[in-house]
């Protein structure tokens, strides 16, 4: 069913850091740093896919998604829902269903035998094309999902993610740069004052956190 209300974009930050935070998707240490695929050490981690086990939750999410894209790109913009390998698979399925639209899914690389496709599902040229993903950080692999649909004579200028890291000041103007608009729910500074007002960590962890949260690459560095 296609969702008929629109929360305001505040409460939806609020409420979806909440429920990451409840779902215990989120993950802070800054004693054992986590180590992202860049190198790049920091005391934050985020499990999206863990949201696929909750259904009241994946249902709201999923909900404030739909609303957030139908809002921000229009009532009719979509022809085709796409989403990423693997984990933006369970989500696309799910906005794919509210919206009563088409889905496929994109493949991180040829699957090297048979007809050796990125795309699985029905997708034709001239199609307009929504990817969803469960995050995006710098907006990196996004751009190859996206050249992947537009080979086969689809457009894709949009994409959803439930969580945006919101710390890497290129990562928007990356995705413009490919001509993609980005539409999320939340970000980190939505998680880390949420957090802060639940109580959901000490004050050190926290403010550890936002310590990277301000300077990520800077975070790690010897002094």
């Amino acid at each position: 069913m296609i969702p008929t209300t629109f929360p305001d974009r505040a409460t939806v930050a609020r409420l979806t850091a909440r429920m990451l935070l409840d779902i215990k998707a989120v993950h802070f240490n800054a004693a054992e740093p986590f180590t992202f695929a860049s190198g790049l050490k920091a005391p934050t981690y985020i499990d999206c896919r863990k949201l696929i086990s909750f259904p009241r939750i994946r249902s709201s999410l999923m909900d404030f998604l739909t609303c957030r894209v139908m809002e921000d790109a229009g009532f009719e913009a979509f022809d085709n829902i796409a989403g990423g390998e693997t984990a933006g698979i369970p989500f696309a399925a799910l906005v794919a269903e509210r919206m009563a639209l088409p889905m496929s899914y994109v493949r991180k690389k040829p699957k090297g035998y048979g007809r050796n496709a990125r795309i699985e599902g029905a997708m034709s040229e001239g199609q307009r094309v929504l990817l969803v993903e469960d995050l995006t950080t710098d907006g990196g692999s996004k751009l190859s999902f996206v050249d992947a649909i537009r080979e086969t004579g689809a457009e894709c200028a949009h994409t959803a993610v439930i969580f945006y890291y919101g710390i890497f000041p290129e990562t928007e103007p990356r995705l413009a740069e490919h001509g993609v608009r980005l539409h999320y729910l939340c970000t980190w500074w939505d998680v880390l004052a949420e957090a802060r007002r639940g109580g959901d960590f000490d004050a050190a962890t926290l403010d550890s956190v936002e310590a990277f949260l301000r300077a990520p690459r800077d975070w790690a560095a010897p002094a």
